[in-house]
């Protein structure tokens, strides 16, 4: 869910998404590994799989990632 009435705001596409930028911002790299991004995310939050994917699936349809052939995150940014 996008936006929930949880009183949990780290489960949010928001705040996740964010936690994604921040790691793929904090390198000089166009591109990242799939698994490098999902461990960076997974030292600070408590995330599934499952749950980064999604994740990811929307800062792609926002245009802040997009996807190589050899499973690399592009930054848009």
């Amino acid at each position: 869910m996008i936006i929930s009435k949880d009183i949990n705001p780290e489960r949010d596409f928001y705040y996740l998404g964010a936690k994604t930028i921040e790691i793929l911002s904090s390198t000089e790299d166009e591109k990242m590994d799939f698994f490098s991004v999902f461990d960076a995310l997974k030292s600070s939050e408590n995330i599934s799989l499952n749950l980064f994917t999604l994740t990811l699936d929307w800062l792609f349809i926002i245009g802040v990632i997009s996807k190589s052939h050899k499973g690399y995150i592009v930054k848009c940014f």
